[in-house]
């Protein structure tokens, strides 16, 4: 009869065992309920920040944080900031856009391929239709120095929006699809981190958009990076999209991570 107790004991743990390592490492239940909830203080901080500058388009403390930005002139400091910025101020991120979805598409990453253009896109079409609303002027050299004058709108920064939906999308894959410490993958993690971070700080340091247009961008790029990626993460389970080649290669490769399909 123990002998009978225990067998069961251990059928009962094995089978614990199996269903919690069928759980996607991802596994939402919880953590969806705490996301939504930053993503609906994000919409509303941004909400409050569009109205607010909407009717205020210079405000003193956006004055004094440029000021303090631009008190350091070292050209080493200026030409850092103009390389960070020259991707999204000219055809090269649109490049990289396409040559980062025609390398996935290579591969056999159809969702990813999808993704990397349709969210770029997606992000330049509300940035544009925010800016339009909003209707916040650039700041001018009268208030502030101007190092590199930019045309259009000033709320949010299209900057910053493009380049949360372009590397912050790039870091997020190599977090989700890739494993290890390959040197390839440490440096896209890498390099896409600090165009995200440092976007910001250029744009404010070059004159061409006010701190509260880069905190708007990264509130709502932030949520729409956010929920892109949820609905990624549900996608990819469900294998959509998923071809023969990248589903061998992601059971075959110590590179790739696995995604439990339902």
């Amino acid at each position: 009869m123990s002998q009978q107790l225990m067998n069961q004991d251990v059928s009962e743990s094995v089978k614990q065992e199996v269903t919690a390592s069928r759980r996607p490492w991802y596994h939402l239940n919880r953590t969806a309920g705490i996301l939504l909830l930053i993503y609906a203080v994000q919409l509303t901080l941004f909400g409050v920040l569009a109205w607010w500058v909407h009717f205020n388009p210079v405000l003193p403390l956006d004055v004094a944080i440029t000021r303090e930005f631009q008190e350091n002139p070292a050209p080493w400091l200026k030409i850092t900031m103009v390389v960070i910025s020259y991707p999204g101020s000219s055809l090269l991120l649109f490049a990289l856009v396409m040559l980062a979805a025609a390398i996935f598409w290579r591969v056999g990453l159809r969702l990813e391929t999808l993704y990397m253009v349709a969210l770029s896109a997606v992000s330049a079409c509300l940035n544009a239709v925010l800016k339009i609303i909003v209707e916040r002027p650039r700041p001018h050299a009268g208030v502030v120095e101007i190092f590199q004058a930019a045309s259009g709108q000033s709320f949010p920064s299209g900057h910053v929006m493009a380049y949360l939906a372009f590397f912050g999308l790039l870091f997020s894959f190599g977090i989700i699809l890739f494993r290890g410490k390959a040197w390839w993958r440490v440096l896209l993690l890498v390099v896409s981190a600090l165009f995200v971070v440092l976007v910001g700080p250029s744009r404010i340091y070059l004159g061409d958009h006010w701190a509260s247009d880069v905190l708007g961008s990264y509130l709502i790029g932030g949520v729409l990076l956010g929920i892109a990626l949820w609905i990624y993460l549900l996608l990819k389970q469900r294998g959509v999209l998923e071809t023969k080649s990248a589903k061998k290669r992601t059971n075959n490769s110590k590179l790739f991570r696995s995604f439990p399909s339902r």
